[in-house]
């Protein structure tokens, strides 16, 4: 049950969208257990966004929100793939990114809890 969550200042195009879902589809097997089957994901382009006091340059922030929880080292390699993703895909430098992660063990889906 993950959840990937994009904002950027960037304008993503459809193109850009469709590689990032891609990219991310496979990412997200780095977090063991979690796959593309449970992935949903949300992009948002073309938000005024400022790091350290400017918005000049590509800017994102990306939430990671799973079902449980992994460990540091599996969040290491998470954010490596991601900084590549966002900088291959989008052109954001790895200083003008931050990433998060947070995991829960209260997720509902289907009308349930897991």
């Amino acid at each position: 049950m993950p959840f990937i969550e994009t904002k950027t200042n960037v304008t993503v195009s459809k193109e850009a969208e469709t590689k990032i879902k891609e990219a991310l589809g496979q990412a997200i097997s780095i977090i063991p257990g979690k796959s593309e089957n449970w992935l949903m994901l949300a992009i948002e382009g073309d938000i005024p966004m400022y790091f350290r006091g400017d918005d000049s340059a590509p800017i994102a922030f990306v939430d990671v929100k799973t079902f449980g929880t992994a460990s540091s080292d599996v969040y290491d390699r998470m954010t490596a793939e991601l900084t590549k993703v966002y900088g291959d895909t989008l052109g954001v430098a790895p200083d003008h990114m931050y990433i998060r992660y947070y995991g829960s063990s209260d997720w509902g889906w289907n009308g349930s809890n897991f």
